[in-house]
């Protein structure tokens, strides 16, 4: 019985026990990052200077981005590549069914934001590049 994929980048094992594959991970999180921006692979692989068709194999977790790359990639979408790996991070932990705070430091959220909810945090998910 072979591996059947999971939401995200995680696979289902024999033994139920979820293999995750953080080239997927990355990939789920740069490609949302791209959407959200309205960007296309073209600009966003030009403005990397990566080959569209190797970003197209990153985005989709086939290629394993080395960090210069995914440095190019994070600097072209106008994002830190911090915020990338926390995002990966984050997703790793729910996958491997660990509880996570759904919350960034307040002060960091007025930077990047500049703006807070009632709580005096934002959601990660409120993140978006500044630019």
């Amino acid at each position: 019985m072979g591996a059947s994929p999971a939401p995200g980048g995680a696979r289902d094992t024999e033994g139920g026990r979820q293999m995750i594959v953080l080239r997927r991970e990355i990939g789920d999180v740069l490609r949302d990052a791209r959407q959200r921006q309205g960007r296309t692979l073209r600009e966003v692989s030009s403005a990397a200077r990566v080959s569209l068709g190797y970003l197209s194999e990153v985005e989709r977790g086939q290629k394993e981005a080395s960090s210069e790359l995914l440095g190019s990639i994070c600097e072209a979408l106008d994002i830190p590549m911090s915020l990338v790996l926390r995002e990966v991070s984050d997703r790793v932990a729910v996958a491997e069914g660990l509880l996570i705070p759904d919350t960034i430091p307040a002060d960091f959220a007025t930077a990047v934001l500049g703006r807070q909810n009632p709580e005096g945090t934002a959601r990660r998910e409120d993140l978006q590049p500044v630019g």
